[in-house]
């Protein structure tokens, strides 16, 4: 058995139609989490900003403050574990990588300011999933600055993991799109890596953080089996290069790599037009399953075995040269 994945888990992908009312949003992506639940997924994964349409004049009204007291994080950052959920300030300035097996917040059930870290809390205890929350707009009021984050919670509905998306989405292809992320959202500055007791490490960063493969090496060389990417790649850039990024990822380190993406609005007046096309790609770069533009729940089995074969066949653990180039994964 791979000693990344400790025994096969079955993986869900909600590629979730979002609209302009919040409350709604939230519902729907209940009733999916519910669904997939009972498909017997263990893990389950939303998509980029699945409160909340995409938009800089969405984010004010459907950001939510995830920890009032400021006690969770790192002002600016993304962690996981013991930096990044209810650690104290000298634990928190420790590190900037940390596996989230030391600390976790306890489930949030009744969160004050945040409706949707209530719901993910209760939805992940009463299923019993490891529930990696997309993303949503997060507000911080002692910066006064936005965000663009993601939780996970464990089968325990505990906290164990936040990320805040550390590469923002500023592009400019003429005639074709152009957006200023950090027009409105400030970047995290941390890496996120998930301890799932049950299975192993995931890997989390959010959309543009794909096309960062010093973010998948940190996170491949501390134990992942599985790096997850809630995105929302338009039409040009989703065209271009989604499948190819979550491929080379794969590739790269010999790993499971899911992408989750928002299913497509093409009917909101001036929507955010989302690539959709959510996919789980294998440990030789094979995509195993894919959805198209439309609302979906997709499936599929991660297998230790797969990880061991394709390693074994292709030793790119063992060939890497430590002596030629360094191991970036020790320099943070």
């Amino acid at each position: 058995m791979s000693k990344l994945l400790k025994q096969p888990v079955k993986l869900a992908l909600i590629q979730l139609a979002t609209g302009l009312d919040k409350s709604t949003n939230l519902s729907r992506a209940k009733s999916k989490i519910l669904e997939a639940s009972s498909a017997g997924a263990s893990i389950i994964v939303l998509p980029e900003f699945f409160n909340s349409p995409i938009g800089h004049q969405h984010f004010p009204k459907n950001a939510e403050t995830l920890f009032p007291n400021d006690s969770g994080l790192l002002s600016g950052g993304s962690t996981a574990g013991a930096a990044g959920v209810g650690a104290g300030p000298e634990e928190q300035s420790s590190k900037k990588t940390e596996s989230s097996q030391n600390q976790s917040q306890d489930p949030g059930e009744s969160h004050p300011t945040s409706p949707t870290y209530a719901l993910l809390s209760q939805l992940a205890r009463s299923t019993k999933t490891y529930l990696i929350g997309g993303s949503i707009p997060e507000y911080v009021p002692s910066t006064q600055k936005y965000h663009n984050t993601s939780l996970t919670f464990s089968p325990r509905g505990t906290l164990v993991a936040v990320h805040r998306k550390v590469h923002l989405f500023d592009i400019d292809i003429p005639g074709k799109v152009t957006f200023r992320e950090s027009d409105g959202i400030s970047a995290g500055d941390q890496v996120t890596v998930v301890d799932a007791d049950e299975y192993g490490k995931i890997g989390v960063g959010i959309c543009y953080d794909v096309r960062f493969p010093e973010l998948a090496t940190v996170a491949a060389r501390r134990g992942a089996f599985l790096l997850v990417y809630p995105g929302a790649f338009t039409l040009t850039t989703g065209l271009l290069h989604w499948e190819l990024l979550a491929r080379a990822r794969a590739i790269d380190h010999q790993l499971y790599v899911a992408v989750c993406s928002p299913a497509r609005d093409m009917e909101t007046p001036d929507g955010y037009r989302a690539w959709g096309h959510s996919m789980l790609v294998d440990p030789n770069g094979q995509v195993v399953v894919e959805a198209q533009h439309g609302p979906d729940i997709l499936y599929a089995d991660l297998s230790p075995d797969r990880i061991d074969e394709v390693r074994r066949n292709i030793p790119l653990q063992t060939q890497r040269r430590w002596d030629v180039y360094p191991d970036i994964s020790k320099m943070v």
